[in-house]
């Protein structure tokens, strides 16, 4: 088994705080609403939020995948750090043991943030990843971290 790091950043306008909210504590209602193409549902099968909650995500129709299950392994409100692991479903391609991600918000100079993702690929027997492989991924969560800022600028009493 091999792991493969990668590293991102998207920065927004939005300060770190109410990114949070919107992203992490309440994306399991918002993301479906702000991308519905991409996510169908999202919903615990074990637990509420906290960590080891098993949580589905189904993705829309039209998507490359169709669930992952994932596993909270972090949830820290103060210093808006979330991590989870998806631990099974096809996305993990049976190459891969598990994907973890390690999201951190912290404030920007210009009063927004930057979110900066550590991704983890665990792999099974000798499978490599190459960056590449990784930019469409990398693309579809930028891309929806930028739908949330903008739902964010359009609805300002919004969290």
């Amino acid at each position: 088994m091999g792991v493969f790091t990668y590293e991102s950043e998207v920065v927004t306008t939005i300060p770190p705080a109410k990114m949070f909210d919107a992203c992490i504590l309440d994306g399991d209602k918002l993301i479906p609403k702000v991308v519905p193409q991409a996510f169908k549902s999202l919903e615990y099968i074990e637990g509420n939020g906290e960590p080891g909650s098993i949580k589905k995500v189904t993705f829309g129709e039209g998507t490359q995948f169709n669930y992952v299950k994932q596993k909270i392994e972090a949830l820290d409100k103060e210093n808006f750090v979330y991590i989870y692991s998806i631990i099974e479903g096809d996305a993990l391609m049976n190459t891969l043991e598990k994907i973890t991600y390690e999201t951190k918000l912290e404030p920007s100079a210009t009063g927004g943030s930057v979110c900066k993702t550590t991704s983890k690929y665990y792999t099974i027997g000798d499978f490599e990843i190459k960056e590449e492989g990784t930019k469409a991924g990398k693309e579809k969560a930028s891309g929806m971290f930028k739908a949330i800022e903008a739902y964010l600028l359009a609805n300002p009493d919004a969290y």
